[in-house]
């Protein structure tokens, strides 16, 4: 009887974190992009902050994505009711969620390290998709940031989507 109490008690631990950090990640968000806006002059820099928002609100969205994904799985691995196959598959679902976490890291690192304002990476199943801060790019600056994501993820450039914004 008392395993089932701890365990409830850690799921509703584990809950009661996700929303609270739910709760301080939108926190956050409103008052950045409250203080962002609050310092625009009205024709100057007006792009450049949008663009600013962007990249920081993608950030902000993909890492609650992450840390809810991390939790869930979390769950898993705590619960005393789960089965081996299924705490094995939460198991190589977090590394691969920290894997593909570091590699996004590195990858907007050594975009900006190329001389670009800012870069979001992103990757799904098949492809690596890379958003740079710019209002156009050309064949130098697309070459850079293919040959980059190509060293670092073997991906053909067929799989690697460039989106200036």
């Amino acid at each position: 009887m008392k395993i089932k109490l701890d365990s409830k008690k850690k799921k509703i631990i584990v809950l009661t974190s996700m929303l609270a950090l739910l709760v301080v990640t939108g926190f956050l968000n409103i008052t950045l992009n409250n203080n962002n806006s609050a310092t625009i002059n009205a024709s100057n820099n007006v792009e450049n902050v949008s663009s600013e928002n962007f990249f920081n609100s993608y950030r902000t969205e993909r890492d609650t994505a992450r840390n809810q994904e991390y939790l869930y799985y979390q769950v898993i691995l705590d619960s005393a009711n789960a089965s081996d196959s299924a705490k094995a598959s939460a198991e190589t679902s977090l590394a691969k969620l920290a894997a593909t976490k570091e590699k996004e890291l590195l990858l907007e690192g050594y975009i900006k390290a190329k001389g670009f304002d800012d870069a979001v990476v992103s990757f799904t199943e098949n492809f690596v998709n890379v958003m740079v801060s710019a209002d156009a790019l050309n064949e130098s600056e697309v070459a850079q940031i293919v040959q980059v994501v190509q060293e670092q993820t073997s991906k053909s450039i067929d799989n690697i989507k460039i989106i200036p914004v």
